[in-house]
């Protein structure tokens, strides 16, 4: 079963609140959804981070880019 942008972009959030539990296959979930939807970004709310700086936000950007993710963040 796939899942929706929404749902794979929910679990990321859980994931980093979990400290960064299973990220990797969240991540992996989240590149799929996008594949799917045919969307090339995936749009993050930076309230919703545990890491909500401006170096925490460039780490996540970096991190999900060497597996395959762009990152955006809501204004």
């Amino acid at each position: 079963m796939s899942l929706t942008v929404e749902q794979a972009t929910e679990a990321v959030y859980e994931s980093l609140d979990q400290n960064n539990l299973d990220i990797d296959f969240h991540i992996d979930n989240l590149k799929k959804a996008l594949t799917d939807a045919g969307e090339k970004q995936a749009v993050f709310k930076p309230e919703k981070l545990a890491q909500n700086n401006r170096a925490g936000r460039k780490m996540m950007q970096s991190y999900f880019k060497k597996r395959g993710v762009k990152v955006i963040f809501e204004d």
